[in-house]
């Protein structure tokens, strides 16, 4: 099996490193090493730098801001950037840029675009998701935040919870009942909405590593203009799903760097106490190596159907399953290399965020700690993991469907829930 890149994508490869070369700061150790106070200074420096030179929305077109990059290319700056723990964008750039963004491009109108992406790629506008609601996590078609007509405008009541940068936001994408009688998949709408105006609350979740990455957000007769509507009237469900479906590509082929760093530490970590001379030590670790490399050669698999232009199937949820349960067994182990020392960092972790931590942090049982507590949520958000198998089951193993007690309208399936 070849998986050597093209010629003209190693050439690309030096343009970046060369980028790189001239851009960080010396002696860069990743964003990890970063000290937490420098963080937010560096990341709006490096924001604007990667902006100037047309590579914060790296595939957007050149006639919006972007790049113009070939789907290689980005794949190619991804695995770059990754190696060497560089941020590719902005703190809420993940929600405007890598999803809001490209879901305008595809479903906007002329004048939602002309609006949006200029002031996204500026920064000006800051989004995060409205997705999740305390009765609609796994089962996101059973929303019930609804959006009224009332003219030109929409009124908007209803919560929405575990909401990631919502108070560093000021503007949100939201999916919004607006027909109750219809299928629950079916009477959904997508909204941009301002949050500077009366009528949405932003409440911080403490978790329990003590960061404040999540938060609730309340809608009080919030309004928003019936020209915010994304791809049309009661289509939200689709184009939530292309949401969805965006960066998965890219992510897929370089998602394995981040936790084999997280696995050298614990390498590391294992040779600083002597654990690694237990036997069973080692073999938790082989394993955990293993299970890298397989996500690794996942990834150039999902490669190749992105590279292909075919979207992300149902076969995706085998990525996520496999990697929530890994990272829940690499920080375990950690804690059991660390043994009682594991409780003494508790407060002082430096880093922050989902999913491994970024290159460069700092081997100490305080970081451990909180990837421990990070991992926890891991088979919950994204997709629980009993809703990938169920995905797995009967969309690639072909198994019989699992019994559905809400079929019938939106307003039917609340009464069968009750």
């Amino acid at each position: 099996m070849d998986l050597s890149y093209p010629p003209e994508a190693e050439e690309y490869r030096s343009k970046v490193k060369a980028f790189l070369a001239d851009n960080l700061p010396e002696g860069w150790g990743g964003y990890g090493a970063l000290d937490p106070s420098e963080r937010d200074v560096f990341l709006k420096s490096w924001r604007e730098t990667l902006n100037d030179n047309k590579l914060l929305a790296a595939n957007w077109p050149a006639e919006y801001g972007g790049g113009g990059l070939t789907n290689l290319e980005r794949v190619v700056m991804a695995e770059e950037f990754a190696a060497l723990g560089v941020p590719t964008a902005g703190a809420n750039d993940a929600f405007s840029i890598g999803m809001v963004g490209n879901t305008i491009l595809h479903w906007g109108t002329d004048e939602q675009k002309e609006e949006f992406i200029p002031k996204i790629l500026s920064g000006e506008y800051l989004f995060c998701q409205g997705y999740s609601e305390p009765n609609a996590g796994s089962d996101l078609a059973n929303l019930g935040c609804k959006a009224d007509k009332d003219g030109d405008e929409f009124v908007l009541n209803g919560q929405k919870i575990w909401t990631s940068a919502g108070t560093s936001a000021n503007w949100i994408f939201v999916m919004a009942r607006t027909d109750v009688d219809q299928p629950k998949h079916k009477g959904i709408s997508f909204f941009l909405v301002p949050m500077d105006q009366p009528g949405i609350e932003v409440r911080q979740i403490t978790n329990m590593a003590g960061q404040n990455h999540f938060c609730e957000v309340f809608f009080t007769d919030a309004r928003v203009s019936a020209e915010n509507v994304l791809g049309g009237y009661n289509n939200g469900w689709a184009v939530g799903n292309t949401l969805l479906g965006f960066e998965r590509g890219v992510g897929a082929a370089t998602q394995h760097l981040g936790f084999e760093a997280e696995l050298g530490q614990l390498v590391e970590l294992a040779r600083s106490t002597g654990a690694n001379e237990d036997p069973l030590v080692r073999q938790r670790i082989a394993k955990l190596h293993a299970q890298v490399q397989i996500m690794k050669y996942r990834g150039k698999q999902a490669l190749t159907r992105y590279l292909a232009g075919k979207a992300p199937g149902p076969e995706s949820s085998i990525g996520k399953l496999f990697w929530s349960n890994m990272h829940q067994e690499l920080t375990e182990c950690a804690m059991d290399v660390l043994g009682a020392e594991g409780m003494t960092g508790y407060g002082t972790e430096t880093r922050g965020g989902l999913g491994p931590p970024p290159i460069g942090t700092a081997n100490t049982p305080g970081n451990w700690m909180a990837s421990f507590f990070i991992a926890r949520p891991g088979t919950i958000y994204a997709g629980t993991s009993e809703v990938q198998k169920n995905i797995i089951g009967e969309r690639v193993l072909g198994l019989p469907r699992e019994p559905r007690a809400d079929s019938g309208t939106w307003k039917e399936s609340q009464a069968n829930y009750k």
